[in-house]
């Protein structure tokens, strides 16, 4: 009967509850004590920020690779063959969760180092290791100095044959519609010479939601493009490479995760 359903109802959904916390906490200690130990690896690494680098590369590839698999979420990886890690390149990827930090982290190729705010420090654990772990924090609030820090990270990545990994939106979006992207991306393509290889997120947004304390099961879709030739962008030309950049993940996104704009103009 009625009363019944409801009552199975609620009986699931405090069942949800208590996966969805059970599995936040299992992630929280699994984090702490990931940390915790590769902290003390910075530390004796502390002379050499190329080593660190590449030892964060592997905290990825197993304390965050780890936290995806705790979050429940079946994640469904395509294009992985443009993952070379023997060719350096830009990696860029759509913005919507903390879990798709730990995606790209997990997938990107050893030797990407990573581009995030400043504020990045903050976060619980994560943000702790981040400050020593040799990857890179900008300003975005101050535009010559974000501009300096472009510079002096796209020198060291030719210096160092390093591939590059950030977040064009320089935010996470709340709804998963793509926003829109800064310029910094092509700065470094342009400085660097690097190609871009997008990757295109799908879905991440209903698993675990901005400032949420809940975790659902939901799948995950990763596409790896293939990688964006920029031999011909120019810095005068930043606007139309922009555009170009952004239009391959509109194409790759479902419509619910479309630019509202875009989604209008259909």
């Amino acid at each position: 009967d009625g009363r019944s359903d409801w009552s199975s109802d609620v009986c699931s959904s405090d069942l949800s509850l208590i996966s969805s916390w059970l599995r936040i906490v299992a992630g929280t200690t699994v984090m702490a004590l990931g940390v915790l130990v590769w902290c003390v690896v910075m530390v004796v690494l502390l002379p050499s920020r190329t080593l660190r680098a590449r030892a964060c590369n592997v905290f990825g590839k197993t304390v965050l690779r780890t936290m995806v698999w705790i979050s429940g979420c079946p994640v469904s990886i395509t294009g992985r063959e443009h993952l070379d890690g023997q060719r350096p390149a830009i990696y860029v990827s759509n913005h919507t969760s903390i879990l798709d930090i730990f995606i790209t982290a997990w997938l990107t190729p050893m030797g990407t180092c990573s581009i995030a705010k400043k504020e990045v420090i903050y976060y619980p654990f994560f943000g702790q290791l981040y400050a020593l772990s040799g990857h890179f924090r900008i300003d975005r609030g101050n535009r010559e100095k974000a501009i300096a820090s472009m510079k002096a990270i796209a020198e060291r990545a030719r210096k160092h044959t390093l591939s590059i990994m950030l977040f064009p939106e320089g935010h996470r979006s709340r709804d998963g519609r793509l926003l829109g992207f800064k310029k910094g991306v092509i700065h470094l393509a342009v400085q660097t010479g690097l190609p871009v290889i997008p990757i295109v997120m799908t879905n991440v947004h209903n698993a675990w939601q901005t400032k949420s304390m809940s975790l659902g099961r939901v799948p995950i879709g990763v596409t790896i493009l293939p990688p964006v030739d920029t031999s011909k962008w120019e810095d005068q030309d930043i606007e139309v490479s922009l555009n170009e950049l952004r239009q391959v993940f509109i194409d790759a996104l479902p419509e619910s995760q479309m630019p509202l704009a875009k989604k209008a103009a259909a």
